[in-house]
């Protein structure tokens, strides 16, 4: 025989699932437990007959060879069971450590078990009844909250969309799912509500109450649903003794508090959320005093204001115009601004008013338009504080106050991002141990004498950008991109003053350059004795970089930015990508810290790339490049309004200078997946908006993985590098625009600003292509005269492009042999023969080596005839 069971006290949830087991294998029996909740209770009582449900006692006396357990890894006790029987746990608990290995277990982490068996069903594409989808339907409503409970996902919303599909009453549910309490339950509740006490552990309120109910069996967990309801805390837990023990039931509205944590302390479990235990050896009141006492160890510090507000925000005055304010919304993009008479708060200009204001063209003030009032918060108090200081105020914009003084605002958008699942909350993930194991010894070292340092001067420190991503993809970099939350240039003076070395400032931008190559043995020697294991002096690199945390606004689309000094927060928002605006602390206690503002962690997660705000590629358009960089990159995607935001903006890439255009090419085809990157601007528009004849096809990708590729012998003369450019970028470019008609090659490169030297290296290599004829018939001495003439590197791209093998070999032959071939007769050797300087010298010296080049002479001896011969000729003339 097979029976389907589940837990005591069984919730809609258990009884959802026994039907939902039975559904998809009718063999099996679904086996009712001794308790049910009340509500179950009154929803059999009218509906029972419509399901297979019996009850333990009913069942057949036979041998129990398998056992299907639903929404729980509890086994009850049932006759007939045997050593052989088999357990199968369908649940969404996570595994308890407690459960027996040769148990067969599925369990997901979602919202509710029925969801689970809701999709098997759904394959099995079977026909529901009304009552068996609203029973199902119940189970998720339960167990989700009625799909608002944090734990809900996206597979609980598609089940119950299903079952509504499948004909469940909502009408039905809403009478079981709210349902009152009885008179023996409304005594519980009474008296629990009296003994309440309330607790704020770490900025969250728990709350702790007492209650009585050994003389009955009545379900308690409606009890303190309708407790948290009416008292709205972080945290609710009921101690409630009973015949068995002591029962501890406890509920969560935030997920500070792990209440499924807290329950499996005490031998239980459940839920972030909801969850329960049974103590046995204690009553209540002593598991109270004992829970208060555990409680901080299982509670995490509440999200402040202060974790999430922008500090020094920009002020107003009551009489600056609107038409000022407007501008200054133009170029930051705030939202709002508070409005300060003499140092005291008086209103809120908002976008809104500001919008309205310049659409009638009406002449205003900021005093005219503003919210007035002094709606306010301080920087300790808990986000549900402020969320509540919006709702009753309207303001999307507070002000954040420290005895009287605006020190920060906190926005709207702040307060979403932070509450919204799909972000990170900023500084609460710590990367110490992943940076220590990452970075060589020496590295390391430094980034640690900074941090001390700037938590000396009580200055915050960052390391931000590109490193804080690349570490959490595990494959960390060097650069290091140093922020300071203050004054970088003195930083690095107090670094000088410490260490050695010099700084290089640019006070307008507040950077700091530590010039550290002189000092490296007395640096490596310091940091040794300081940090106590040895340091490396080759491995320091020659300077590291401090800049000020800035916030940049653009005047105009393409333009380069203006910079003024900001907070971390709005210095990371200045850069391009979401993926890019990651940032590790590294000063004092906050060493390691991960802040995450902009839900950078999220899309590295998703493998997205995502501008921050909607005018991102019109700001700098050559974010399109490094968009499609960074998506070829990591292999992943360019998020789809991003993606849209990109298309948009190509025309703007024409007022973008071909330096700029040019520095993101050359980095592109520094990168391992350059062929991807560039088919991939290809594919979107990208190449034709720099220039509508930049080509890219195979054939084009295949000329430059070759030119990539080429290896060149010292003795051809051919340049490694030159002003920068190394030689597989210089041959990239050539060969890639190499086919291209002569004039519209040198329009690209006219476009793209490519050095003089390269564009007349491209100029020489299409000349030689164009003389290829003329090349093949010539003489050696003829192809030595035309070849000689032309750039190495233009005939070397030639060489390793061209499909004709006789070229390819003449060329090879000219820079192995004929070049090197000279008289052994010099200029020196006709002035002491008599004969006066002049073009008759390039005259006889040429001669003989055209007689060497072309055979005719073979010896030194053979040259002095020959050399003889033509002076005599020249005297002749003469």
């Amino acid at each position: 025989m097979e029976i389907i069971l589940t837990h005591e006290q069984a919730d809609f949830d258990a009884l959802a699932s026994l039907l939902g087991a039975y559904l998809l294998d009718d063999r099996a029996v679904p086996v009712l437990p001794r308790r049910l909740n009340r509500n179950v209770r009154a929803f059999l009582t009218l509906y029972g007959l419509e399901f297979p449900f019996i009850e333990a006692q009913d069942l057949p006396k036979k041998k129990i060879d398998r056992i299907t357990l639903v929404d729980t890894q509890s086994l009850i006790t049932v006759k007939g069971v045997h050593s052989k029987t088999e357990v199968y746990v369908i649940d969404h608990h996570a595994l308890r450590v407690d459960t027996p290995a040769e148990w067969h277990v599925t369990t997901e982490d979602i919202g509710a078990t029925s969801t689970l068996l809701v999709e098997l069903l759904q394959t099995r594409d079977l026909h529901l009844s009304i009552h068996q989808a609203t029973l199902l339907l119940l189970g998720i409503y339960e167990d989700t909250g009625q799909l608002t409970y944090s734990r809900t996902t996206p597979r609980d919303v598609r089940a119950a969309a299903y079952l509504l599909d499948q004909g469940a009453s909502l009408q039905i549910l809403q009478d079981y799912i709210n349902h009152p309490l009885s008179h023996t339950q409304q005594a519980i509740y009474d008296q629990a509500r009296q003994t309440i006490e309330t607790h704020s552990i770490h900025g969250n309120t728990v709350m702790v109450g007492w209650a009585d109910a050994r003389h009955t069996d009545e379900e308690l967990s409606t009890i303190v649903h309708k407790l948290r309801d009416l008292l709205d805390p972080d945290a609710l837990f009921l101690l409630v003794d009973t015949g068995g023990g002591t029962q501890l039931i406890a509920r969560a509205t935030s997920d500070q508090v792990d209440v499924g944590a807290v329950a499996e302390h005490y031998g239980g479990g459940g839920h972030p959320r909801a969850a329960a235990a049974l103590i046995r050896e204690q009553d209540a009141r002593q598991v109270g005093e004992d829970l208060v006492e555990v409680l901080p160890k299982f509670v995490h510090p509440a999200i402040t204001v202060a974790e999430i507000m922008s500090r020094r925000p920009q002020l107003l005055a009551p009489d600056t115009p609107v038409r000022k304010v407007a501008q200054l919304m133009q170029r930051y993009g705030y939202e709002g601004y508070p409005v300060v008479n003499e140092g005291e708060l008086v209103g809120l200009l908002t976008r809104r008013a500001v919008d309205r204001t310049m659409g009638h063209k009406l002449n205003l003030t900021a005093r005219d338009v503003m919210d007035a009032g002094q709606v306010t918060i301080s920087p300790d108090a808990p986000l549900e504080k402020l969320q509540q200081v919006m709702m009753d105020s309207g303001w999307g914009q507070v002000p954040v106050v420290v005895d009287g003084e605006i020190i920060g605002i906190v926005t709207r958008t702040d307060l979403i991002k932070t509450l919204t699942p799909q972000q990170s909350q900023g500084g609460r993930q710590n990367l110490a141990q992943k940076l220590e194991e990452s970075l060589p010894p020496a590295r390391l070292s430094l980034l640690r004498a900074v941090a001390e340092q700037a938590q000396q001067t009580q200055t915050a420190l960052y390391i931000v950008g590109g490193f804080v991503r690349d570490l959490l993809l595990d494959r960390p970099s060097l650069d290091f991109d140093l922020v300071v939350e203050g004054d970088a240039i003195a930083l690095g003076r107090a670094l000088v003053e410490k260490y050695g070395g010099r700084t290089t400032t640019h006070r307008r931008f507040g950077t700091a350059k530590w010039q550290i190559e002189a000092i490296r043995p007395s640096l490596a020697k310091a940091l040794s004795q300081e940090f106590n294991h040895p340091v490396q002096a080759e491995a320091f690199p020659e300077t590291l970089d401090l800049v000020s945390a800035r916030r940049e606004f653009y005047t105009h689309p393409t333009a380069l930015p203006t910079v003024e000094r900001g907070s971390i927060k709005l210095d990371l928002h200045r850069r391009d990508f979401t993926i890019n605006t990651l940032a590790l602390r590294l000063d004092g206690t906050h060493y390691g810290d991960l802040h995450d503002y902009w839900g950078g962690l999220a899309d590295l997660s998703a493998g997205l790339v995502r501008v921050l705000h909607s005018l991102s590629f019109v700001d700098d358009p050559t974010r399109i490049l490094r968009a499609v960089r960074f998506e070829q990159r990591f292999g992943y995607q360019i998020e789809a309004r991003t993606l849209e935001l990109l298309v948009n903006a190509l025309p703007l890439l024409d007022r973008v200078s071909g330096d700029r255009l040019r520095h993101e090419l050359n980095t592109i085809l520094q990168e391992p997946n350059w062929s991807q990157m560039i088919q991939r601007m290809a594919s979107l528009g990208v190449l034709k908006s720099i220039h509508p004849e930049i080509p890219w096809d195979a054939a084009a990708e295949e000329r430059v993985r070759t030119a990539m590729q080429a290896q060149t012998p010292d003795s051809w003369g051919v340049p490694f590098v030159r002003d920068g450019y190394p030689l597989p970028i210089a041959l990239s470019y050539l060969a890639w625009l190499l086919p291209v008609e002569t004039r519209q090659a040198q329009d690209i490169c006219t476009r793209l600003k490519v050095p003089g030297w390269l564009a007349d290296t491209l100029q020489a290599a299409h000349h030689t292509l164009q003389r290829q004829a003329e090349i093949m018939a010539a003489s050696p001495y003829q192809a030595v005269t035309i070849l000689e003439e032309i750039p190495p590197l233009a005939l070397f791209v030639v060489h390793i492009l061209t499909t004709d093998a006789s070229l390819r070999q003449k060329i090879e032959t000219y820079f192995v042999d004929w070049q090197h071939i000279k008289p052994v007769t010099t200029g020196h050797d006709l002035r002491a023969r008599e004969i006066p300087p002049g073009p008759h010298y390039q005259f006889i010296l040429d001669a003989l080596r055209s007689a060497w080049l072309e055979g005719t002479i073979n010896s030194q001896d053979e040259e002095k005839q020959l050399l003889e011969k033509l002076i005599d000729d020249y005297k002749h003339k003469r």
